[in-house]
């Protein structure tokens, strides 16, 4: 193999390590994307019907220490 032909070598493997990192980080910047969308979602709107049922769950809580302390 000559001097020419490693040179060509090394040239296609730094072009496919380039092409690697850059999709890599297309796929990075398309998780941070979503990440933050879904943490801005969950300030904005609550998730299914959890925190109603915490806030029931708290209110019967209260009730119940009202009614005990009487």
């Amino acid at each position: 193999m000559g001097i020419a032909d490693q040179f060509k070598d090394k040239a296609q493997e730094l072009a496919d390590q380039a092409k690697q990192q850059k999709a890599g980080g297309k796929q990075g910047q398309a998780r941070e994307r979503s990440a933050d969308q879904a943490s801005r979602r969950g300030a904005d709107q609550p998730q299914g019907r959890r925190p109603e049922a915490r806030d029931r769950a708290k209110d019967a809580a209260d009730q119940a220490r009202e009614r005990s302390g009487r």
